[in-house]
């Protein structure tokens, strides 16, 4: 049963906490936040809507860890450190219950990256949530999409493809076994922003950009920013253990056009290969070298024989897309 909590018992109650880092946080007009010396602030939106970004009834708890982990993400692809954020929130009613489980796993993984909630709204309508994130990153150091090179060895971090399989499953699209089922729906649900990846890459990759619309989607955002192409061997691209098992058409369309990973897709000078191996251990995330950055435009697919696929995969697109 839905509470009648008003706006502000709401605000207070689950989403006030002291202020850590910020001059002033959540409960006036503004934040007031410290920029230190040297730094350069990076910031980001998301907007999560029900039933476009996240199924109708998702669990709260996990919502909650999705709206800022995807957020968290962006900081990751331009090697910010997390420092803020803000939520805006839009709710057909103020559920305590769904309260308490979304503020829980919103705040769980703020604590684990140490960034705090400094301000935001809330309203009543259809469920809505966006998210402003705030991060840090020393001048000249941040990881732009218009700094790939030609030459540059292109790489991926974790498996990209596994919260694409989960969604084929709910849609119905193919089945899964109850087991490979729930692996593939916690990439889904709570992905891992790859902040200490990010922050390690500083000073050695080029170029970086987030998983969330699918390899191909959003390498093609890289690739026109910095003028470049690619030629990408897709058979190296990691897989889980229940991508693997998939036909190979299947695997190669969620792990090429298959978004909501959150993985980061970076590229590097190709003599950097070990800077890079060193960087990934240092943040205890798995790296892999899939191509390379070309001097003619487009992208080149080829399998494990060297032979070229065919490049027909579409990028997820929110007025396009269904």
């Amino acid at each position: 049963m839905a509470s009648t909590l008003g706006e502000f018992d709401l605000i207070a109650r689950y989403f006030t906490r002291p202020a850590r880092n910020a001059t002033l946080g959540v409960g006036d007009d503004c934040a007031l936040l410290a920029i230190p010396s040297g730094q350069q602030l990076a910031v980001s939106s998301d907007m999560l809507v029900e039933g476009r970004h996240f199924l109708p009834g998702a669990d709260a708890r996990k919502l909650g860890h999705k709206a800022l982990a995807v957020n968290l993400s962006d900081l990751a692809a331009m090697g910010a450190q997390p420092l803020a954020f803000t939520l805006a929130l839009a709710l057909p009613t103020a559920d305590a219950a769904w309260l308490e489980g979304f503020s829980a796993g919103l705040f769980a993984l703020a604590d684990e990256q140490a960034i705090e909630l400094v301000g935001g709204d809330t309203t009543k309508g259809p469920l809505n949530i966006c998210i402003t994130v705030l991060g840090l990153v020393p001048p000249g150091l941040a990881l732009r999409r218009d700094a790939a090179r030609a030459g540059d060895a292109l790489w991926v971090s974790g498996t990209p493809g596994d919260a694409r399989l989960a969604l084929g499953h709910v849609r119905g699209e193919w089945s899964l076994a109850a087991d490979d089922l729930a692996a593939m729906r916690a990439r889904m649900d709570q992905p891992t922003p790859r902040v200490a990846l990010g922050q390690a890459l500083r000073g050695i990759a080029h170029a970086a950009i987030d998983i969330s619309d699918g390899l191909l989607g959003d390498l093609g955002h890289v690739l026109r920013a910095s003028h470049a192409g690619a030629c990408i061997e897709a058979d190296r691209i990691p897989a889980s253990r229940v991508v693997q098992a998939q036909p190979a058409a299947r695997r190669r369309a969620c792990q090429l056009a298959g978004g909501d990973d959150y993985e980061l897709l970076f590229t590097a000078p190709a003599h950097r290969h070990e800077a890079v191996l060193d960087a990934a251990s240092k943040a205890q995330t798995p790296v892999a070298c899939i191509g390379r950055i070309t001097a003619a435009p487009g992208v080149i697919l080829l399998d494990a024989q060297g032979h070229e696929i065919p490049a027909h995969y579409a990028a997820f697109d929110h007025f396009r897309t269904p």
